[in-house]
């Protein structure tokens, strides 16, 4: 591989040869977006180790309510999401999104080992805080990357392929702890890891950090950048006024959309608590195969996007959403979780990498960072309330209460998508939009 192969072009250039394909690819991505899908698994295989784990360590283990694993969790995600949009700002700015792509991923990768000490909620928080502050940082700069490496008649697939890999990672995640679990058990699974399995989430919190750790690398020593000519790009501005009127639009019904979708750690409570029951290791197997389900879904919902547009697959996306939530509020039984968990990896396999694709298509070229960043950052804010309000409306209403409310906000969002954003896709590589 030379160095040419892997680099992104500068603004200028892409702006004189937007249709042009990469020199080289790798399945029909470019190898900057490649070698970022394989960082993007490796973080994911640690990022899924600890998402169905932390619930339950929080709750068997510390004891925390359902409101206190919201706010953690809300926090923790709106967090995130503040920083993107100033990271988006920077990286557009400066044209250097590898820099802060870099620092992210490498803090993530320390707040990781750090759960081994954690002994109440307030801990958990704190690193979450700081595990979410490098996702903050380095989100839409990697976007800045995926974007520049990939022509727009392919962005759709790029971006699907980026999160198909990232789903993979997740997939592998947690058949990483069932293993681990196994082993460190002797040889069979229990029903449930409660206080005096400390020394198992000791064991997974440690291993969790060397796929991170890994990541990081990669992204270090294998992808490059060429900074743009300052002298010649157009300076971004951070503020929505420098953004068309589709794309606020945009912004504010995806941001309703996420004011119903609370964090997951609600569906993992959901299962594993009265009265469906569902053993924590069990709840594992069901994880995977959602993960798997989403990988495959995400890369074929990139490759439809681009021939038909990014509305209808999101809006069908949201729609399904809608569907499996209703039906959580409504299930009784370990078998109705497990086939409605599987439908949900439909959703997120339509909906994760596009949106995202969708947000870049709206914006002029020399804001995809501040806007890609403000995607992040509306759409992650209104998690807090999200969270608080799923918690709130568990500890009051009951357990289905979360996801009727869920359900309610996405049907709502995919009907205001559908009417008041107008499809964009690409005729014989050529950019277009529909009514």
């Amino acid at each position: 591989m030379t160095p040419d192969d892997n680099r992104v072009e500068t603004r200028e250039e892409r702006s004189a040869t937007t249709s042009s394909p990469s020199p080289r690819k790798v399945f029909g991505v470019s190898h900057t977006v490649f070698t970022l899908g394989i960082v993007s698994f490796l973080t994911d295989v640690s990022s899924e180790m600890l998402v169905p784990i932390i619930p339950q360590f929080l709750k068997f283990v510390i004891g925390t309510s359902a409101l206190n694993i919201g706010l953690i969790e809300g926090i923790a995600e709106s967090t995130a999401s503040i920083l993107r949009v100033w990271a988006g700002y920077l990286a557009d700015k400066f044209g250097r999104p590898k820099l802060l792509t870099v620092l992210g991923y490498g803090l993530s990768a320390m707040s990781k080992p750090f759960f081994i000490f954690a002994n109440s909620w307030s801990d958990v928080l704190g690193i979450r805080f700081a595990d979410r502050f490098g996702k903050g940082i380095r989100s839409a700069p990697r976007d800045v990357l995926i974007a520049d490496a990939t022509e727009e008649s392919a962005r759709g697939r790029a971006f699907g392929f980026h999160r198909a890999m990232d789903t993979a990672g997740a997939t592998l995640g947690p058949l990483v702890v069932l293993i681990l679990v196994w082993l460190l058990t002797g040889g069979h699974l229990p029903d449930q890891l409660g206080k005096e399995n400390r020394n198992i989430y000791t064991w997974i919190f440690a291993a969790a950090a060397i796929p991170a750790v890994l990541g990081w690398l990669v992204l270090v020593l294998f992808v490059r950048e060429k900074k743009h000519d300052d002298g010649t790009a157009k300076k971004p501005e951070l503020k929505l006024s420098a953004l068309d009127k589709r794309f606020k639009v945009f912004l504010l019904i995806v941001t309703l959309f996420s004011i119903g979708n609370s964090s997951d750690a609600f569906l993992v409570l959901r299962a594993t608590s009265d009265p469906i029951g569902m053993a924590p290791i069990a709840f594992l197997l069901v994880y995977v195969i959602f993960n798997a389900i989403s990988a495959v879904v995400s890369l074929r919902s990139g490759i439809v996007s681009d021939k038909i547009g990014r509305k209808p697959v999101v809006v069908t996306g949201w729609l399904v959403f809608s569907l499996v939530y209703f039906a959580m509020s409504r299930v009784t039984s370990p078998a109705g979780i497990t086939v409605w968990f599987i439908i949900y990896g439909v959703y997120y396999g339509m909906t994760e990498g596009i949106l995202r694709a969708y947000a870049v298509d709206l914006a002029p070229a020399h804001l995809r960072g501040t806007a890609i960043g403000a995607y992040y950052t509306f759409t992650g804010v209104a998690l807090l309330p999200a969270s608080l309000i799923a918690g709130f409306l568990w500890d009051n209403v009951g357990p289905s209460g979360p996801f009727i409310y869920g359900a309610a906000t996405s049907a709502a969002a995919a009907i205001l998508l559908l009417l008041f954003v107008r499809n964009h896709r690409f005729v014989s590589g050529e950019e277009g939009v529909e009514g």
